[in-house]
């Protein structure tokens, strides 16, 4: 029989030992011995991962300390596990995703000179992630949240020699410091009125620490845990690309595509949102919490998806489309439906990252232009990829019967029955939100594989274009497309099998807590008459219609009347713009705040260093001892009668002085 216990080390020591092996030892062992090690290590975690979720299916639980590295003050600084039904579907999520991303990269980064690096870096970035969801206290959670913002440092900034990929990763890494920032004074709170920083213990003392208050500012009391709630929320919002921390997830893109499906599908932008479900037994005593929680999210999932419809990078619109994906979680959590979040979230995972690998499948075969506006009629030239981007792009849009649907349309329900401050907004958000995600999903699905190519055709018998790139696209290598269809699977169908359990089972047990004046779960389950009949009952329902409708305008717009798109953008130039220039946010950042920083600096060593320091001290020392110097020199004439008479003015000084005294 098998130690669960041991197996619950395997699942993130696997990933790890494979990182180690290929970062230290690549150029030993060379590049086809470093893909096999970490693909072999990601594979046993991810089996291992399964039979930990069939373990916790039937019953089993797991939430102890495995080594304590520091006690303080009788508090324990410990690596732990909890291992419950979250942790287990989010380990199977991770895992599998990565294994997928491993594969696929042996044929994405084939001719890249940084091979075992590579693998290297997104083993070790599963190992964060499993950290993170596998922990059992806040430490070890933040370990890992900070792990995954490192390591994603390295790998958005993998092309060391392209300035856009380095301004991106530091913008990653500066801006989710901001928002960790807020992760650890929340922390900092709960350590200091729980006295523990385990999840167990700090859920106990939830009500007591409900009936605190504290002074933020003098004279006026706040509700300790709406504080700590908000500040361990504010650290989602870095993570997770919330408004307004979602700055730096676009830019991200500047790194290797399997970087962006493995960050942006089941990692490191979903740990927010598995932290915040993770923390429901606190989130759940705050309604103000939880009120920001669904605000913040609402505006995430219908301000950035406005922006996915103007971008012509294949990857961006794809990043703007997890920018709307991942409010659309937050709305839920808002909502107090965590298991639907959680729900989407797996999902999500599936669909979001078949897209950014079939977006890296478009790129290479066409020899890394990413602008949609130069593709067209790939279809034809690239069947694997279409009808998998077909199944990515349709769930992606909540097509009843795919996996999208049943998670996206129970959140809209979800957020339509909670009756919290902020949820008629949060309605109208998520509904909007519909159309504008089949729009500019279906906008760029028509215009990369249907129409006319717009790029140039060589004969693949008689030469090549002026790049050296022979014959016209063609489907890609076997270990690129088979991820695809490996993830078009669960992309299809594991939406239909899990959303009656997830509604109405109680898939997530204690795992999750939701208080009882809080009844969204409770109304979705009510309307719940199973999954084929919630797939039947959408094809009435105005979500439907709106995601038909985006559907059908973007053909008109981009197979029909190919001129209107230029004219309509000339006749609202003002929207456009705003736009185009993403609200921006990215340019008051950049004056406000780094602006802001440099002229401070510049202040500082202007009046500070050379006015202060330099002018004051150092040379003012210097014009003092000169000065006196100059006039002590006077005295040194060598005439006898001018020591005589400084001899004189000394005696007379010091009887002074000692009369004096």
């Amino acid at each position: 029989m098998i130690d669960m216990q041991t197996l619950y080390l395997v699942v993130p020591l696997a990933p790890l030992a494979g990182a180690l092996l290929a970062g230290l030892f690549g150029w030993l062992i060379g590049r086809t011995w470093s893909h096999r090690i970490t693909i072999l290590g990601i594979a046993v975690s991810c089996v291992a991962s399964y039979l930990v979720f069939q373990d916790v299916q039937q019953g089993g639980h797991f939430n102890g300390a495995i080594y304590t590295w520091l006690t303080s003050g009788g508090i324990n600084f410990e690596i732990g596990f909890l291992i419950d039904k979250l942790t287990a579907m989010m380990m199977l999520v991770v895992t599998f995703v990565s294994l997928m991303v491993h594969i696929y990269t042996i044929g994405y980064m084939r001719d890249d000179p940084g091979y075992q690096r590579f693998f290297s870096y997104i083993s070790l970035f599963t190992f964060s992630m499993l950290m993170l969801v596998m922990s059992n206290n806040f430490v070890q959670l933040f370990f890992g949240w900070e792990a995954v913002g490192l390591v994603s440092y390295l790998l958005i900034g993998f092309w060391y020699t392209k300035p856009t990929a380095i301004y991106a990763n530091l913008k990653a890494f500066l801006v989710n410091r901001v928002g960790d920032f807020g992760f650890l004074l929340g922390i900092g709170l709960v350590l200091a009125h729980a006295g523990t920083l385990d999840y167990a213990q700090v859920f106990g003392q939830a009500s007591a620490l409900a009936g605190q208050t504290i002074h933020l500012i003098p004279g006026q009391e706040w509700s300790l845990i709406t504080v700590i709630c908000i500040l361990l929320f504010i650290g989602a919002m870095g993570k997770s690309a919330q408004f307004p921390l979602h700055v730096w997830l676009p830019d991200s893109m500047e790194g290797p595509t399997p970087i962006s499906a493995l960050i942006h599908a089941a990692t490191m932008v979903t740990a927010g949102i598995f932290m915040v479900a993770r923390m429901s037994p606190l989130f759940e005593l705050s309604e103000t919490a939880l009120s920001f929680v669904m605000v913040i999210g609402a505006i995430t999932a219908l301000f950035m998806g406005f922006l996915g419809v103007i971008q012509n990078d294949i990857k961006r619109v794809v990043a703007y489309s997890t920018l709307s994906q991942l409010g659309y979680m937050t709305v839920a959590l808002g909502a107090s439906a965590y298991s639907v979040a959680i729900f989407h979230l797996m999902t999500h995972a599936f669909f979001k990252a078949l897209l950014f690998l079939a977006a890296g499948s478009v790129i290479i075969a066409m020899h890394h232009e990413q602008d949609i506006r130069h593709m067209g009629g790939l279809r034809k030239y690239m069947p694997i990829t279409w009808i998998t981007s077909l199944v990515g792009s349709l769930a992606l849009i909540g097509t009843p019967f795919f996996s999208g649907f049943y998670s996206k349309d129970s959140i809209i329900e979800a957020v339509h029955a909670s009756h919290l401050a902020g949820s008629g907004f949060a309605y109208f958000a998520v509904v909007a939100g519909v159309f504008v995600t089949a729009f500019y999903s279906f906008r760029m699905y028509f215009l990369v594989f249907h129409g006319k190519p717009r790029f140039p055709i060589h004969d693949a018998a008689h030469g090549h274009d002026e790049h050296g790139n022979s014959g016209t696209p063609h489907e890609t290598p076997w270990v690129v497309w088979l991820p695809l269809v490996l993830l078009a699977i669960p992309s299809l169908v594991i939406g239909y099998y899990t959303v009656g359990p997830i509604i109405e089972g109680n898939w997530f047990g204690s795992a999750i807590y939701v208080a009882d004046q809080h009844h969204a779960m409770q109304a979705l389950a009510e309307e719940f008459h199973g999954a084929t009949a919630m797939a039947l009952h959408a094809l009435y329902t105005l979500p439907f219609w709106l995601a038909l409708g985006g559907v059908i305008t973007a053909y008109l717009l981009y197979m029909v009347f190919t001129g209107l798109p230029a004219k309509i953008a000339q006749r609202f130039s003002l929207i456009y713009t705003i736009l185009e220039r993403k609200y921006g946010f990215d340019e008051f950042y950049v004056w406000f705040f780094a602006g802001g920083a440099r002229r401070i600096g510049n202040g500082l060593w202007k009046q500070g260093d050379e006015r202060v320091i330099d002018g004051w001290l150092v040379n003012g020392t210097a014009k003092l001892v000169g000065w006196f110097s100059g006039v002590i020199r006077q005295f040194q004439s060598g005439y006898i009668y001018h020591y005589a008479f400084a001899m004189l003015i000394g005696v007379f000084v010091l009887m002074t002085w000692f009369v004096k005294v």
